[in-house]
């Protein structure tokens, strides 16, 4: 019998093995599948008188090849790779709205400036000032265009980002049914392999959208915290993350944890990896980043164009009117836990000064601090005056009395971009002329000629005469009539500024030379080109932190090509580091089949070897049953 019992258990466990390699064979391919193996141990054995004999094997267990330092290693991974990776298809979106060549921004602002040559060569030439207002549509709807194609895409980020929080919640509900199983089993002495496998794999797709931590409990089910120490679940009971609107900014979307029916607003910075965490550092970093360089070069080159503009003649003798319909000033958006009453507008001042950044006021007794958001430089102010100047724009407290404590976003660039139009629709009504002119003496040596003369501010003196005289030094005598004569040093090509004209003189001086700088005779406008040919030189003026004003779209697109260029490091290096944690891990939990092949005919040898003893040994005992049974 005790022979019988051995090629039994032998036959049996033998067979149970058998299984399990077929059962790893079957999901060599199973992503997530961990390879099993049976543990065997002897079955002890019997005294007798002469000595022990072995009673057989037994299976102890059914145990998994798992690493569980490797697979979270895995996990966060490739919760890093995943958001690098959907954050730079987003960029790609991103940086096809900003094409180079004939179809770019660049192009489109550099013809809108440089139309006007044709205006300041013929000024009576209505073709050329239509070609010119022509040219100003086009360079508005392009921006305007262009901001329409940030805004969709914002939109469908936004929808993105709701779609991975509804993959979250529906992980975090499955994660939890997993565990009520895991716990169901835990009475017996076995683990349920397969169920740890599903656990782990629903981890692994829970970080692709989310960076988790998890505390396994000694119930075998695991729980699971999100964005530091919010806990998405709690062995059984599965909490919810949601997105909302930002409180201040009702365009911006915001993430909150919700637990119990209490919403707790998380931050971004405590995302760390997934698509969810990669979805917002684009929309409120790179998105808020670009969309702010867009507004900046639509409200600089709408403003200044509008500026010098407004310092010209028209056909009709009238002074210039906004070339562009001036931008509206940014209202302040109030946070709602403030407690004043304070309502605050943005408005430009200085469109060269201007920093790409949103900005917020924060109020304490008797002062205001002006933060820039892009960076935290942030600039204290006295209370009252009720408007503070910083990076170009001019801070109004327009109505109300602000708390200590307040808060109020102003975001002077978002809508620049998105409604820039051109103001001028009649080509008479373009300012080519300058109000002021220029007139050398008639007995001028003629080493000096005038390359332009034009109004450079609306100063109150700006159509007073002056006169001009070289001396044989070279220098010359600037005379108003009114104040004592001031003597200046002349360099050839150098601006001569007085009384907010601009006077550009080119040759050699001679002694005696005059000049005679007055208001512009009535009826003289169709001639004059001279605001004409100050339109056109702010091609060169430095707008954008130092960069010319035709030159702007360079600095936007470099900003744009910049983030792309380390978005897609990023991606290619984190994608490196994952697949590398994953193939670690597959080396120790995978299924290889060539090993699976080696065990198969392992124990395909030890079940026959088994049959055949069980075989003797029935044999043996019939022999002994006959021979007892005469």
């Amino acid at each position: 019998m005790s022979a019988l019992n051995i090629g039994a258990r032998a036959l049996t466990t033998n067979l149970a093995a058998l299984q399990v390699i077929g059962h790893n064979i079957a999901n060599a391919n199973t992503v997530g599948y961990s390879r099993q193996n049976v543990q065997l141990t002897t079955a002890g054995a019997q005294a007798f008188g002469n000595g022990y004999i072995g009673k057989g094997v037994d299976m102890a267990t059914v145990e998994r090849s798992h690493s569980a330092y490797l697979t979270r290693e895995a996990q966060l991974t490739g919760a890093v790779a995943a958001a690098d990776a959907v954050r730079y298809s987003r960029l790609q979106a991103l940086e096809s709205a900003f094409p180079l060549g004939a179809g770019g921004l660049g192009s489109a602002l550099n013809d809108t400036l440089n139309a006007w040559a044709d205006v300041a060569s013929s000024p009576n030439n209505l073709t050329a000032r239509v070609v010119v207002i022509a040219k100003g549509e086009e360079f508005a709807s392009r921006l305007r265009n262009t901001a329409g194609q940030l805004d969709a895409l914002a939109r469908s980020t936004q929808q993105q980002v709701e779609g991975s929080v509804n993959v979250i919640n529906g992980l975090a509900q499955d994660l939890a049914k997993v565990n009520q199983r895991i716990v169901e089993s835990a009475g017996g002495t076995h683990t349920p392999n397969d169920l740890f496998d599903q656990r782990d794999q629903l981890l692994g797709e829970l970080n692709k959208h989310i960076q988790t931590s998890t505390i396994f409990d000694k119930d075998g089910s695991v729980s699971v915290f999100v964005a530091g120490s919010q806990p998405l679940l709690l062995g059984q009971r599965a909490s919810q993350l949601a997105v909302t609107r930002d409180t201040t900014d009702n365009s911006r979307i915001a993430l909150s944890f919700v637990q119990g029916g209490v919403s707790t607003p998380l931050a971004d910075a405590t995302l760390g990896g997934g698509e969810l965490s990669g979805l917002m550092n684009f929309l409120n970093k790179d998105m808020a980043a670009v969309q702010n360089l867009l507004g900046r070069m639509a409200l600089a080159s709408a403003t200044t164009v509008n500026n010098q503009h407004a310092l010209g003649i028209d056909l009709q003798g009238n002074p210039g009117q906004d070339f562009f319909i001036p931008p509206a000033p940014a209202v302040g958006m109030a946070d709602p836990a403030n407690t004043g009453t304070a309502s605050v507008s943005a408005s430009v001042n200085d469109p060269t000064a201007l920093m790409a950044s949103d900005y917020e006021l924060r109020f304490s007794a008797g002062s205001v601090s002006v933060v820039r958001l892009s960076d935290g430089d942030s600039t204290s102010f006295a209370m009252p005056p009720t408007a503070f100047d910083k990076d170009g724009l001019t801070f109004n407290i327009d109505a109300g009395t602000a708390a200590a404590g307040d808060r109020i976003l102003v975001r002077p660039f978002e809508a620049a971009a998105r409604n820039l139009q051109v103001a001028i629709g009649s080509p008479d009504r373009l300012a080519a002329a300058s109000p002021v002119m220029v007139t050398p003496a008639v007995n001028n040596a003629g080493g000096l000629s005038v390359e332009s003369l034009y109004a450079v501010s609306g100063s109150a003196n700006l159509t007073d005469p002056v006169t001009l005289t070289f001396q044989a030094d070279g220098t010359y005598v600037a005379d108003d009539g009114v104040n004592p004569p001031a003597t200046y040093n002349f360099a050839p090509g150098q601006p001569i500024v007085i009384n907010g004209w601009s006077l550009t003189l080119r040759g050699s001086p001679s002694a005696g030379d005059t000049f005679a700088i007055g208001a512009a005779p009535p009826g003289s406008t169709a001639q004059n080109a001279g605001n004409a040919s100050a339109v056109l030189a702010l091609r060169d003026r430095p707008t954008f932190e130092g960069v010319a004003l035709a030159d702007g779209y360079v600095s936007l697109f470099s900003d744009v090509g910049t983030r792309v260029q380390g978005a897609q490091f990023a991606t290619e290096f984190s994608a490196q580091i994952a697949t590398t944690a994953e193939t670690a891990r597959t080396n120790v939990s995978g299924v290889n089949l060539d090993e699976e092949a080696a065990r198969l005919l392992q124990y395909q040898q030890a079940y026959q070897a088994s049959a055949k003893f069980l075989q003797v040994a029935q044999s043996t005992f019939d022999s002994l049953l006959q021979t007892v049974g005469r």
